[in-house]
């Protein structure tokens, strides 16, 4: 449990990214650990655009404000049709399970990669619109998340959270 604990210690969203490279096999293992990730009705609703064309992956960046243009890499989750237990779901508990999946999902890659010695940054604001075009996804689907990914060039900060008593309560609101 120690290594668990130092590893969601150690994850950041990481802003600046060293110029070097990824090796593919640490990008596809980032992927693998998502791919395992659980899902509602083990729905699996989602795809991964990996973006290493520096060309189109800067084209990315600049719809990402910038945000993210110092990455090798940029993940793009598009999230797919899901499977007919998941989505009847979603309409008779009126909760969007498939998002919920993309954020299981998404936290398993980030966290493979923070074991890898990697920085990832999850971007929610960028112009989805333009990365469906630029990246050839049809109009009839979401990109609900990108993920930048790379050496980080950020240090490590301390984590500034809530306490514990402050999300916690027992047996009732």
């Amino acid at each position: 449990m120690e290594n668990f604990n130092t590893l969601i210690n150690q994850r950041q969203s990481v802003r600046k990214y060293k110029t070097d490279a990824i090796p593919e096999d640490w990008v596809m293992q980032c992927v693998e650990a998502a791919r395992v990730a659980p899902s509602a009705c083990n729905a699996q609703p989602w795809k991964f655009i990996i973006i290493d064309d520096e060309k189109l992956k800067n084209q990315v960046a600049e719809a990402a404000f910038n945000f993210c243009m110092q990455s090798p890499v940029i993940v793009a989750i598009v999230l797919e049709k899901p499977n007919f237990m998941s989505a009847t779901g979603s309409v008779l508990k009126n909760k969007e399970y498939t998002l919920i999946d993309i954020g299981i999902t998404a936290e398993h890659f980030c966290l493979q990669a923070t074991e890898l010695g990697l920085g990832t940054c999850l971007i929610g604001w960028f112009n989805e619109k333009k990365v469906r075009k630029l990246l050839g996804v049809p109009k009839s689907k979401r990109i609900p998340l990108l993920i930048s990914l790379g050496f980080s060039n950020d240090p490590q900060r301390n984590k500034v959270r809530k306490t514990i008593e402050e999300i916690t309560s027992k047996n009732k609101y």
